[in-house]
């Protein structure tokens, strides 16, 4: 049976090639010397992350940015681009929600077994923490192109009896426990990353910090080049996801002074992350070359938190064939050949027949509607204009906006018939966001006899896949400027969902009114304040829904004409394949 070369792509016979090499526990095979060669010795791009969503089965995301680096790696196999990604092993997962009648958030453990998906390897290393050593071990799982790229994922893991028992706990649940057992995860993540890649004979070109969780890497490659910040630079790529001061990672140096003691000076950490204290974002921005925001909304308000730094734009997208149901995978394999791998085919969309565009989304609006009978026994109407919106559940994300006149809400209702589907996890110590879907739950009762309002609990990556593929609008109010860039509207495109949203994040470059969907509210150039701004924003809100939205969805052509719009002015653009080239190019190279 064939397999193809990792380097080049090419098939290859195992039992008669002679080019070959056992790495990681796996056996690879080359067609020559050159692909064997550069599969071992070309230097690679190590990809950090807090949080990767690769696959359902291993539960260590919550939410976009670990989607996002799930989609990450996804293209970079796909491109052939020489990744490598670190993250945590994240033993209990996130959360497990449920969710009781009354719409109180319980969270559990996700607990999972990483031996039947990955290999642990025989290789450890050590951090100090505390003054303690902590043994850090790999768990190693590869993500397969079938274009033949490989990307290698190490999840890092400090569950091992020869650590303290308080240690083996640092790896147990993602984002878990308060912030001393945060700073030690980005130690383990940043600090145990570059040691482990280092012990594993990986030579390194550049490091990738997905958000400042991983920054103290910096700290040790400055131990690793002999104190040269330029040297560091050079190696380092930071991009920046989060679009308010508040929300950065910020440690005391008493606490940085007491789980790192003297091996990296309170001085050197203070030179690059700020006198006061411990900041990882500004201790990546001081040590990376390149800096980018993740969409240009996002880059213009990062340079206004920090003035005088170069930061660029590199949009964020998804991987789209991961994101596109089977019934449009189908369809574009028939009229668009090649697309998955060159999603800007997606822009030809014209030439599928309206009446098959149709058919797809009709049977993935019947998928959703199998699993919302599924999962909450409630039986939707298939014909009725359907509205998804999941969101992790947090106050700026304003999940309840749509609720908040319920006597206009009513007349939409009256013009055409609209249901509601929910889904979202609230951070355990996020009350607030516990209420929101407490009061979600409350406007279901209370609507009960005119509006269809169901919340999917325990949102994960396949649901969010069934969502965005079978609702009919993809809803989305963020506070602007709080949504960075956000992803899941350009998954909804990727099925010809139509996007209405606040004009923030990717919308902004996404939104060309009433033809790629409908924004909402005043665009951010408009100086207004929050009274008239939320004033827009309802009236948007309902106007829209009632005199523009439910009157194109009776006008079976024009929405089928808006669908193909969405695919073929939006997924051709906001895919992962586009967002990897612009890393190489701006960034890796």
């Amino acid at each position: 049976m064939n397999t193809i070369d990792p380097v080049c792509g090419m098939p290859i016979d195992p039992e008669i090639t002679e080019f070959k090499v056992e790495r990681w526990g796996k056996t690879y095979y080359f067609c020559n010397e050159f692909c064997l060669h550069s599969f071992l010795e070309d230097p690679k791009i190590a990809y950090f992350s807090m949080e990767i969503g690769i696959i359902n089965e291993i539960p260590t995301y919550s939410g976009g940015l670990g989607v996002l680096a799930g989609d990450t790696i996804r293209s970079s196999a796909d491109l052939k681009i020489p990744l490598v990604a670190v993250t945590l092993i994240s033993r209990k997962g996130y959360l497990k929600q449920t969710i009781t009648e009354k719409g109180e958030q319980l969270e559990h453990s996700e607990e999972w077994d990483p031996s039947k998906c990955m290999t642990l390897l025989p290789t450890s290393v050590y951090v100090q923490i505390q003054g303690r050593p902590v043994k850090i071990r790999a768990w190693f799982y590869e993500h397969q192109s079938p274009t033949g790229g490989v990307v290698p994922i190490f999840f890092l893991d400090t569950s091992d009896e020869e650590n303290a028992f308080e240690d083996r706990m640092i790896t147990d649940h993602l984002y878990g426990g308060d912030g001393k057992n945060r700073l030690k995860q980005e130690i383990v993540l940043g600090i145990g990353g570059v040691k482990m890649l280092k012990v594993l004979n990986f030579k390194i070109k550049k490091c990738h910090m997905n958000e400042g969780h991983s920054s103290l890497l910096t700290l040790e490659l400055l131990k690793d080049n002999e104190m040269r910040p330029d040297s560091v630079k050079n190696l380092c790529v930071f991009t920046t996801h989060t679009p308010i001061a508040a929300a950065f990672d910020k440690y005391s140096y008493d606490l940085a002074y007491e789980l790192l003691g003297n091996e990296y000076p309170l001085e050197l950490s203070k030179k690059f992350a700020g006198q006061d204290n411990l900041n990882m974002t500004l201790l990546a921005l001081n040590l990376s070359r390149a800096v980018n925001g993740v969409a240009k909304s996002h880059m213009n308000h990062s340079k206004k938190l920090f003035p005088g730094y170069m930061i660029s734009a590199i949009t964020n997208g998804v991987y789209s064939y991961m994101w596109t149901c089977q019934h449009f995978r189908e369809l574009y394999d028939k009229y668009l050949p090649g697309w998955a791998n060159e999603p800007e085919l997606l822009v030809r969309v014209d030439s599928i027949p309206d009446d098959e565009i149709w058919d797809a989304h009709t049977e993935a609006k019947k998928d959703l509607i199998d699993l919302v009978r599924e999962k909450t026994g409630k039986e939707l109407d298939q014909n009725i204009l359907t509205l998804g919106f999941a969101r992790r559940a947090t106050g700026y994300k304003r999940a309840t906006l749509i609720f908040s006149d319920l006597k206009r809400l009513k007349n939409v209702n009256k013009r055409g018939k609209i249901q509601l589907i929910f889904a979202g996890k609230a951070h355990p110590r996020d009350l607030s966001g516990k209420e929101l879907i407490k009061e979600i739950y409350k406007y279901g009762e209370l609507l009960k006899d005119e509006i269809s309002i169901v919340y999917l609990e325990n949102f994960n990556m396949d649901i969010a896949a069934k969502l965005t593929s079978g609702v009919d609008v993809w809803l989305n109010t963020p506070l602007p400027p709080l949504e960075a860039s956000g992803t899941s509207g350009m998954k909804a495109a990727h099925n010809g969902v139509i996007n209405f949203s606040v004009l923030d994040g990717w919308w902004l470059e996404g939104c060309i009114e009433d033809v790629t969907g409908w924004s909402i509210g005043p665009s951010p150039h408009e100086v207004v304040g929050d009274e008239e701004r939320r004033t827009r924003e309802l009236d948007d809100l309902y106007s829209k829904m009632e005199y523009i939205i439910i009157p194109a969805y009776d006008r079976r052509d024009q929405w089928i004409e808006l669908m193909q719009n969405s695919i073929g002015k939006i997924a051709y653009y906001f895919n992962s394949h586009r967002m990897m080239r612009r890393y190489v190019t701006e960034a890796y190279l």
